[in-house]
């Protein structure tokens, strides 16, 4: 007579399922974004979504099953500096942490090869609180009109949201496209401070850097569950950028705001500091 199995036994068949819901390509070929994490996002995913699991039999199952979140690739430094312009003072010192949105826009642009060889090239606007992405434009070119869009996209965002950006420091490297005349004129009319980084390594601009390198790593990879297929064209990028940005905002656990995403991180500030605006200190 056979012995009914354990309630570990049962326990781990339905969290098994529920990881390869994640893990597994689905009938299309298709995984979900949640495919990207390893065992410590995904055992918060699933404790925010009501299942009491342990850590541990997380990463028990996804080691048995040979699940793995994907690793951060190194950036390729794109922007380049304009020994000839005039730089803003770097009024951030590598100090990211701010206490409310709507005080440091940190920026920085990276490339996107498509499968002709050609390169599409993505800005990205972050606000430094949360890390949430609020603007971000492509181009197949690297001339400054598209950093300025991600920009204005930024400041318009906030607009519509009710928290005006104006006041806020704009970081960036030293790169031509951040220290041209034009672009200053676009910071001054959008009443940003402008602020480059002064010593010239990466970690000048580090939050930037990070989300690139996490865009890089989740979005644009061959096998990223963002993808359709191959990049041909500079709409492919855009289509896959909105779809990781949105997730990236709404849904992406962060350890640093405990295990949340941007968006709820955000939120809860602006719920808690109603009458107050954001950027006011």
């Amino acid at each position: 007579m056979r012995r009914a199995p354990s309630k570990r036994a049962l326990w781990d068949t339905t969290l098994t399922e529920v990881l390869a819901g994640h893990y597994e390509p689905d009938e299309r070929g298709r995984r979900t974004p949640e495919s990207l994490y390893g065992a410590a996002k995904m055992w918060a995913y699933l404790q925010r979504r009501g299942i009491p699991v342990a850590r541990c039999t997380v990463e028990r199952l996804m080691r048995i099953n040979g699940w793995k979140g994907v690793v951060r690739r190194k950036k390729v430094r794109t922007t380049e500096p304009d020994p000839a312009a005039s730089r803003a003072p770097d009024l951030v010192d590598r100090q990211f942490r701010v206490p409310a949105p709507n005080m440091l826009l940190v920026a920085d642009f990276t490339y996107v090869r498509l499968a002709s060889g050609v390169f599409v090239y993505t800005a990205f606007v972050i606000d430094a609180y949360a890390g949430r992405i609020l603007g971000w434009e492509c181009s197949t070119s690297k001339h400054t009109a598209f950093v300025e869009k991600a920009i204005r996209q930024a400041v318009a965002l906030r607009a519509r949201e009710g928290h005006p950006i104006g006041g806020a420091i704009h970081h960036s490297d030293a790169g031509s496209q951040y220290t041209a005349v034009k672009l200053g004129e676009t910071l001054a009319l959008s009443d940003l401070r402008p602020s480059i980084g002064s010593v010239g390594d990466a970690y000048d601009n580090a939050l930037a850097e990070t989300t690139i390198g996490l865009y890089k790593t989740e979005a644009i990879r061959d096998d990223s569950p963002f993808r359709r297929g191959p990049l041909t064209r500079i709409a492919d990028v855009e289509f896959l950028t909105a779809d990781w940005v949105g997730w990236f905002n709404q849904s992406r656990i962060m350890h640093r705001l405990g295990r949340r995403p941007p968006a709820e991180h955000e939120a809860e500030y602006y719920s808690l500091h109603a009458e107050q605006p954001a950027g006011d200190r």
